[in-house]
């Protein structure tokens, strides 16, 4: 199912050879001529078609990529939520220190 699939040697398109052309100086005009490219030739690739079963994939490997990016982003709002919360307690325990050293002297 994932294993590309080459087309056959000999379906692949001829390589086309533009054979350089002398340009002849054009009389005074008010505009030069542009030469036109040959179209590109038409692809003979197939078209990517979905069956239920690889749509089912993509959808649940879709899910499971927003669940752990989800819970990446959660656990560090959690972690700088936790540091915060422990610098305030930290401040409060150095305040009332200083506090208690003031009132001793």
């Amino acid at each position: 199912m994932f294993t590309p699939k080459y087309p056959p040697n000999d379906t692949a398109p001829t390589p086309t050879v533009i054979q350089p052309q002398t340009l002849t100086p054009a009389p005074a005009q008010s505009h030069v001529p542009v030469p036109v490219a040959p179209p590109a030739p038409a692809s003979n690739r197939p078209t990517v078609q979905l069956t239920p079963g690889s749509t089912l994939a993509l959808v649940a490997g879709g899910g499971a990529a927003v669940l752990v990016v989800g819970t990446v982003l959660v656990s560090m709002l959690l972690a700088v939520a936790v540091t915060g919360v422990s610098v305030a307690v930290v401040a409060i325990v150095l305040r009332l220190l200083v506090k208690d050293l003031h009132k001793e002297r």
